[in-house]
């Protein structure tokens, strides 16, 4: 646990990209492959559930720490971070425990989860008593499932492909699906991240998905097209679905479906199970699976908005009405295994052609062929971009005809472009206000936003909250914003300020859709603050209409 916490703290410490991947080469290089294995799962974002509520962490903490209710929460307020909170806040501890990383987790911590209060209670502050402050502050972080720093999977990636000078596209392949949260990381699960290739290694990997190829945000103006990527024929151009992203894989007649997150989701997808009897082996598609129904003219795509998809996923159980309701298709769009090869090193065109003799040759109702689009010049395929939103889709994918298929965001085999519409927007209010977290810890960075609930020159008329963001403004914007929060703080509730409406901002959204959650009876996704409106004053926000006629 030691080594691990003095690994999180060297990575913690620096921004620097090479200074990472040398603190990761010197862990692992002498870490046993016990504690290797549980590192690698922890570093390339494997989240295991939450195994204490934070409620009996909080209590047992203010109770250790011998701290007033009101004290406690000052101080996390301070911090911003439960588990460094509450590492600070408990009794120090200078000799820490020498039990190694995976007997922490495996004997000391995964058996927590599911235990009632009062046998937790019984049993962390001994466990607590043996770690220095490092260790302990780690050991909270992996208890609420909020370990984070500063690492992508693409460094650890790097890191074990020059401990163990492999190519690091065959580290990335091996570590699909290793953070899915079914899987127990093992010693042998490491050693054959780092093992030497073998000729049949590709013959080994059972439902193992390939790593999923991304696309880089295009954000110039049409007119600059032809500049930057030369004329339309060189690309291979689709709609870009609202979706979840997933790989189809059947082998040895066996049907696996793998989200981008890398997690194993056939059991959410019965719609998709019979390809295990209709699709050949050795084959793996790439694609968007989607909410489909029958489009009521020839004109329409038959795609539903993602919110009806989402509904299906924060069910436990999947009813007949639901399935009836929100019936899914896979949206193939590219063909990433044929007769059990590896066919990403071909092109891109090549992938399309046999994806296409394959649909052909073996129709399969769940799943449809991703169309083409066509358009004389990018000006024209612009005008067709713009009925992107009427007809449920979010722009534009332009994929090189001559792309290989890469891993990640990379452009070293190939490019696709996504070209999405501009988001909705609408100018709200900021009425609420909390802290955030890590670096912004001492910041008010996270904000709520209202509309008005009637028309400008109404009699009465009242804001109406329907969003939260936290993203889009600079540093420098955040600190001025602070201040004015500080300043005009009306009443508190626990972390959160009320503030006296005073400033506007343009905040920006990619969905929107009708919400009984929430009190504007509208729900917006991804929202985030695109400028700050200082030239409007909050009586010129925007108000419910506006929103309820986004939603046509």
């Amino acid at each position: 646990m030691k080594a691990f916490a003095t690994l999180y703290l060297r990575l913690d410490a620096t921004t620097s990209s090479n200074a990472k991947l040398e603190a990761l080469r010197d862990y692992f290089a002498t870490a046993p492959a016990e504690d290797a294995a549980w590192a690698v799962y922890f570093l390339a974002g494997g989240r295991p559930r939450q195994l204490v509520p934070t409620r009996v962490l909080r209590d047992l903490a203010t109770a250790l720490a011998g701290l007033p209710d009101w004290l406690f929460e000052e101080s996390y307020q301070a911090v911003g971070d439960l588990a460094e909170t509450i590492s600070l806040l408990l009794p120090l501890h200078v000799d820490g425990s020498d039990e190694s990383l995976a007997t922490w987790v495996e004997q000391h911590l995964l058996p927590l989860r599911g235990l009632p209060p009062e046998q937790i209670q019984q049993r962390l502050p001994p466990l607590w008593a043996q770690l220095d402050r490092p260790s302990l502050m780690l050991c909270l972080k992996l208890i609420t499932g909020s370990f984070r720093v500063g690492v992508s999977k693409l460094l650890v990636t790097r890191a074990l492909a020059q401990l163990a000078g492999l190519d690091a596209k065959r580290v990335a392949q091996r570590l699909v699906g290793y953070t899915d949260i079914g899987h127990r990381p093992t010693a042998a699960g490491y050693q054959k991240l780092i093992a030497a290739e073998s000729a049949d290694e590709h013959n080994q990997r059972g439902g193992q998905p390939y790593p999923f190829f991304l696309a880089h945000p295009l954000q110039a103006p049409a007119e600059q097209f032809e500049a930057l990527l030369g004329p339309p024929n060189a690309w291979q151009i689709e709609w870009k679905w609202d979706g979840i992203r997933a790989q189809v894989v059947k082998r040895e007649g066996q049907l696996w479906v793998w989200s981008r997150g890398e997690e194993l989701v056939t059991e959410r997808f019965p719609e998709l199970h019979s390809l295990a009897q209709t699709l050949p082996d050795g084959v793996v598609l790439d694609g968007e699976i989607l909410v489909w129904k029958p489009a009521d003219t020839a004109a329409e795509l038959a795609v539903q908005p993602f919110a009806l998809l989402q509904q299906r996923l924060g069910r436990k159980t999947l009813g007949k009405k639901l399935l009836s309701d929100a019936p899914v298709v896979l949206q193939a769009y590219d063909l990433l295994e044929w007769q059990g090869k590896d066919w990403r090193s071909r092109p891109q065109h090549e992938r399309r052609r046999q994806l296409e003799q394959l649909l052909e040759d073996h129709p399969l109702a769940p799943v449809l062929l991703s169309p083409l689009l066509e358009g004389a010049d990018w000006a024209d395929l612009a005008r067709q971009r713009e009925q992107s939103r009427s007809l449920g889709v979010e722009g534009l994918m332009l994929k090189q005809r001559d792309a290989l298929y890469g891993v990640g965001r990379t452009k070293d085999m190939g490019t696709w472009w996504k070209w999405k519409i501009d988001p909705f927007s609408v100018d709200a209010v900021l009425i609420y206000a909390q802290r955030g977290h890590g670096r912004r810890a001492s910041l008010y960075s996270d904000y709520t936003f209202a509309v008005w609930d009637a028309p400008a020159g109404a009699p009465e008329r009242a804001l109406v909250p329907f969003a939260k963001a936290y993203s889009g403004l600079s540093d420098e914007e955040m600190r001025k914003v602070d201040a004015i929060i500080r300043k005009t703080t009306v009443e508190t509730f626990g972390p959160v300020r009320s503030v006296t409406p005073t400033l506007v901002f343009e905040l920006g959204f990619e969905g929107i859709a009708l919400s009984r959650r929430h009190k504007s009876g509208i729900a917006v996704r991804f929202p985030r603050m695109l400028r700050w409106r200082l030239d409007k004053p909050v009586e010129e926000a925007d108000d419910l209409a506006t929103l309820q006629a986004l939603l046509a």
